[in-house]
């Protein structure tokens, strides 16, 4: 799993990298053209308690991927044209984190002589609709001259080009490219483009540190997703503390966990996936599968002979697991059972998979 990081310049995003990824990307700024790249852990805390339980020799979490791409200015045509190019990078990402300027700084120019977070995050949105028009037009100019020749994609093409079009008009209208896509088929249809406006999304807001616990200036309504408001400044140095210090801290803000956590776990939610969870003395472990996953499916996650092999699906519920105290009181409270291959896999359900190869 794949999220970006993107904003104008001088947003403090890649402040925010570095906070999320503790410093581990490298400088922490990308620079011209350079793209910073770093793989995070899914804050659990059900991994925490099942570690506690097992004492396994490995823990392992869920990961995300995030990339630091460097600031957008549309300000003149040169930066227009690298930001455009930028842009297209960001397509190849599951989700998008637009990171939003909220605060100022004597020693940071503003963006445009601004500090305007709606007028910063209108502005990034009507450029990602515009890269996507972009890609809508000049697609429907190609399918335009083979739609109607006696190929062996034609009807394809037709449907394609039926498709784009209310793409195209959504797009001129100003409205959610998912408004037009109508049924699961089309999305798969339209999935290669990469839209950046179909792409699951959260805004970033990025305060002085007095403003954290402020109103926000932006609403989720205005923005259309999630908005976290937080200090890119106060999390680097949140991130920098040692584990005892960072919890005094947040409790006299009180905090139950840092924003940055709540911004990983967000995005990881975002797309959609949810996490099963294995457990024992050699390891504990979180494995992401898209959400609605049926029971082989989620073997697979494991191994492709556990699929292929699949026989049932030993289940236990975290929440019972917790409430019982261990697997012997689940088992004794006739609360562990057997799914088959019909099920649909829960998040937190921890799982011993039976089968034969």
């Amino acid at each position: 799993m794949q999220v970006a990081l993107i904003g104008l310049t001088q947003s403090g995003k890649s402040s925010l990298f570095s906070a999320i990824t503790e410093g581990q990307g490298g400088s922490g700024a990308a620079g011209v053209g350079q793209i910073e790249r770093a793989v995070v852990k899914v804050p659990d805390e059900r991994l925490d308690f099942l570690t506690e339980m097992y004492k396994p020799k490995k823990t392992t979490h869920a990961t995300i991927e995030f990339l630091d791409l460097p600031g957008f200015s549309f300000v003149s045509e040169s930066g227009q044209q690298e930001a455009r190019k930028l842009i297209a990078q960001a397509r190849q990402s599951e989700m998008l984190v637009l990171v939003i300027c909220g605060f100022s700084s004597s020693s940071v120019a503003a963006y445009r002589d601004r500090v305007d977070p709606m007028a910063d995050l209108e502005e990034l949105q009507n450029e990602m609709l515009l890269a996507d028009l972009e890609l809508v037009t000049n697609r429907l100019e190609k399918l335009e001259k083979s739609k109607n020749k006696p190929t062996k994609t034609a009807d394809a093409d037709k449907k394609e080009y039926a498709i784009l079009q209310r793409c195209n008009e959504a797009i001129e209208n100003l409205q959610p490219l998912s408004s037009a896509i109508q049924s699961e088929e089309e999305e798969k249809i339209v999935r290669s483009f990469g839209f950046l406006t179909l792409k699951p999304a959260v805004v970033v807001l990025n305060v002085s540190d007095d403003d954290v616990s402020g109103v926000a200036a932006i609403t989720a309504e205005q923005a259309g997703c999630e908005v976290i408001q937080l200090s890119a400044t106060l999390e680097s140095e949140l991130v920098a503390l040692d584990a005892d210090e960072r919890d005094a801290f947040l409790e006299d803000m009180g905090v139950e966990e840092i924003a940055k956590d709540r911004l990983v776990k967000t995005c990881y939610k975002a797309v959609n996936v949810i996490s099963f969870l294995t457990s024992g003395e050699d390891e504990v472990r979180a494995w992401t599968i898209p959400a609605a996953c049926p029971a082989p499916e989620a073997a697979g996650a494991i191994h492709s002979d556990i699929q292929r092999g699949f026989i049932r699906a030993e289940v236990v519920a975290y929440d019972d697991l917790v409430a019982e105290g261990d697997m012997k009181g689940v088992k004794a409270a006739g609360k562990s059972r057997l799914e088959g291959k019909t099920y649909e896999v829960q998040d937190g359900d921890i799982i011993n998979f039976r089968f034969n190869v």
